[in-house]
C-alpha cells in the first residue's frame, strides 16, 4: 500500500516537473525568437535587407503550433505606433542625420518596415459594411520620390501591401524624380521584384517636380482608380475600402483619407481630428479649420460619414482614372510643387465634381518643418508662379484679395493660361462666387463686401496695419505705404473689417482694438460707417472713418 502511494507521488512530481520544463522552454523560445519580432537593436540583421520573408516566416513556436494559437504583441522600436527612444550612444548621430531628410533617420531605420499599428478607426467605421471587393474598382497607387530615405519609402510600400485587399490593389508605381542616392537604383528594383504585389519604378532622367512626376506615373496606371500617396506614409487598417466605395457610388468624387501625423523626431503615430476640413486664406495658404455646424447637420451627426471639404491637402487622395483626365488632371504649367491642391479643389467643385474627406480612412504622414530639397529659382518664385495661375484661371473678381495682400507676386511671370481657361469654358464650370456661396460660405474670403483697401487717417497719413500679428494681438498704426499687404482690409456686407482670416474686434467700449478670428456674428466685430463724422487732427485719440458703435481710436 505504501509503495503504491509512493508511486503516485512520483508520477505527480514527474508530471509537474514536465509541465514546468515545457513552460520554461515556451518562455525561453518566446523571448529569444528574434525572427518573429520587429527589427530592433538586439537583432543582428541588416535593416536595409529586411524583406517580406520577415513578415511571413514566424518564429519556431508559430511553426510548431497551429496558426492563431500565439498572438504576439510586437515589442520592437516604434511598434504599435509608439515613439522611438534613441539610445544615448546614437543621439549625436541622430541629430546629424536629421539634416539629410529633415526627419529622424536613425529613428526611422530602427523601426521595422512592417511596423504594426493599432486599428485607429472609430467604432462606427468598424461596423460599416461595403460591397464585395469584386464590385469595387481596383487602384494603382502612385508614389513620387526624390532622394527619399530607404526605410520611409519601403515602410510606405509595405503598409499599402499589408493593409490592402489584394483584389483592390492593382499595382504600386514608384516614380523616381531623378534621385541621386545609390540604394534607390538597382537595389530598390531588386527589392521590389520580390514583393507579392506588382511594383514598378518609373524613372525621370531630370528633376521635374511633384506635379509632372505624378502625371508621369498616372499615364502608366492600369487601375480604374489612381491613388496618390507621398513617399513617407503609413496606411492603417481598413484605409482603402472606404475610399474606393465613395468613387464606386460617384465617379466624380475625389476622396481623401484623414491625414494623421507621424512625428518627424520620434516617429510616433498621432491621430488627427475627424472634425476639421480644408480651407484657405487670402494668401491662398491651405489651412485646416473646424467643420461647421452646417456640414455636421448634413451628415446627420454621424461622424463616420464622409465630410464635404472645400479644399484638400493634396498629398493623399484617390480619383477615378478616367475622371482625372476628363476634369483636367493637373495644370502642367505649374512648377515643382505648391498650390496644385487648391487648383484641383476649385476645378473639381466648380466643374461638377465633389471633394470629400473620408473619415473611415486614415493614413499617417511624416510632416516635416522644412523641406530638405532645393527649389530651382527659389521657393517664393515657384509658389508665386503657381498661385497666380490659380487666381487668373479660377478666382474671377476675387483675385483682387490675393493680389492686394500679396502685391509682390505680380513681378513673377505665371506663363500662358489660355489652355486652362479654355478647359474651364469647355467643362461649363461655375463662377468662383458660386463656389463661395454654395461650397464654402464659411470662407475667410467674404462673398459680399463694400470695399477692399486701406483704412487711412487722412490727417496723419497713417494706416491701420495688422503688423502680421496673430489672433488676440493689437493692431498697429503706421505710415501708409500704399503697397497693400498688412494694410489691406475688407469692409464686408456683415459690417466686419477683415484682413485675411482675422477681423478687428473690441471687447469693451473704450478697449483696445485687437485682431480675432472672424466669426460673422456681428457683436464685437460689427463696425458701422458714418460719413458725417469728421477726424480731429492733433487730438491724442482720433476717430477713424466714423466707425461705430465701437470707436476705432489711434493714440
Amino acid at each position: 500500500m505504501v509503495s503504491r502511494v509512493r508511486l503516485h507521488y512520483c508520477k505527480i512530481i514527474l508530471a509537474t516537473s514536465l509541465v514546468w520544463f515545457l513552460l520554461d522552454v515556451f518562455i525561453l523560445m518566446y523571448f529569444t525568437d528574434c525572427a518573429a519580432n520587429s527589427v530592433n537593436t538586439n537583432c543582428k540583421q541588416d535593416h536595409h535587407e529586411e524583406s517580406k520573408k520577415q513578415q511571413d516566416s514566424g518564429g519556431f513556436l508559430e511553426k510548431l503550433l497551429p496558426k492563431g494559437i500565439i498572438q504576439r504583441v510586437p515589442t520592437g522600436p516604434g511598434e504599435m505606433g509608439k515613439p522611438v527612444v534613441i539610445p544615448l550612444d546614437r543621439q549625436a548621430e541622430s541629430k546629424e542625420k536629421f539634416k539629410i531628410n529633415q526627419f529622424n533617420l536613425v529613428a526611422s531605420d530602427m523601426i521595422s518596415l512592417n511596423r504594426s499599428l493599432p486599428d485607429y478607426r472609430m467604432d462606427a467605421c468598424k461596423r460599416k459594411s461595403y460591397p464585395p471587393n469584386s464590385d469595387l474598382p481596383d487602384t494603382s497607387v502612385v508614389i513620387v520620390f526624390h532622394n527619399e530615405a530607404w526605410s520611409t519609402l519601403l515602410r510606405t510600400v509595405h503598409s499599402i501591401i499589408n493593409r490592402s485587399p489584394r483584389e483592390l490593389l492593382n499595382e504600386i508605381l514608384l516614380v523616381d524624380d531623378a534621385s541621386e542616392r545609390e540604394e534607390l537604383g538597382k537595389k530598390l528594383e531588386d527589392y521590389i521584384a520580390r514583393l507579392p504585389v506588382s511594383t514598378r519604378v518609373i524613372r525621370s532622367e531630370e528633376r521635374t517636380g511633384l506635379i509632372r512626376a505624378r502625371l508621369k506615373g498616372a499615364k502608366q496606371a492600369r487601375g480604374k482608380v489612381i491613388t496618390f500617396l507621398d513617399a513617407h506614409c503609413e496606411c492603417t487598417e481598413g484605409w482603402l475600402e472606404p475610399l474606393l466605395y465613395e468613387i464606386h457610388k460617384d465617379r466624380t468624387a475625389v476622396v481623401c483619407p484623414i491625414i494623421d501625423v507621424i512625428g518627424d523626431d520620434s516617429f510616433e503615430y498621432i491621430t488627427g481630428s475627424d472634425m476639421t476640413w480644408g480651407g484657405f486664406n487670402w494668401k491662398l495658404n491651405f489651412r485646416w479649420y473646424p467643420v461647421p455646424q452646417r456640414e455636421l447637420d448634413r451628415r446627420g451627426g454621424d461622424r463616420s460619414n464622409p465630410t464635404k471639404t472645400p479644399t484638400m491637402a493634396g498629398g493623399l487622395f484617390s480619383i477615378d482614372r478616367d475622371y482625372f483626365y476628363e476634369v483636367g488632371s493637373y495644370d502642367e504649367g505649374m512648377d515643382i510643387w505648391g498650390g496644385e491642391n487648391l487648383e484641383m479643389s476649385f476645378r473639381v467643385w466648380m466643374c461638377g465634381g465633389k471633394v470629400y474627406i473620408v473619415t473611415c480612412s486614415r493614413v499617417g504622414h511624416v510632416f516635416r518643418k522644412t523641406s530638405p530639397y532645393s527649389w530651382p529659382g527659389g521657393v517664393a518664385r515657384i509658389i508665386n508662379h503657381n498661385t497666380q495661375r490659380i487666381v487668373e484661371v479660377w478666382m474671377d473678381e476675387y483675385k483682387d484679395f490675393f493680389y492686394k495682400i500679396n502685391p509682390g507676386v505680380r513681378s513673377t511671370s505665371y506663363g500662358d493660361v489660355s489652355e486652362r481657361k479654355a478647359l474651364r469654358e469647355k467643362l461649363h464650370c461655375k463662377s468662383f462666387k458660386w463656389y463661395l456661396q454654395n461650397v464654402y460660405p464659411e470662407s475667410q474670403m467674404p462673398v459680399e463686401y463694400h470695399a477692399l483697401g486701406e483704412i487711412r487717417n487722412k490727417a496723419t497719413g497713417q494706416c491701420i496695419d495688422s503688423m502680421g500679428r496673430k489672433s488676440g494681438e493689437k493692431v498697429g498704426m503706421v505710415q501708409c505705404h500704399g503697397m497693400g499687404g498688412n494694410q489691406i482690409f475688407s469692409y464686408t456686407k456683415k459690417q466686419a473689417l477683415q484682413t485675411d482670416d482675422v477681423c478687428l474686434d473690441v471687447s469693451s467700449l473704450h478697449g483696445p482694438v485687437k485682431l480675432f478670428q472672424c466669426h460673422g456674428l456681428g457683436g464685437n466685430q460689427k463696425w458701422e460707417y458714418d460719413r458725417q463724422v469728421n477726424i480731429s487732427p492733433g487730438a491724442e485719440e482720433c476717430i477713424v472713418g466714423g466707425i461705430t458703435p465701437h470707436y476705432l481710436c489711434i493714440s
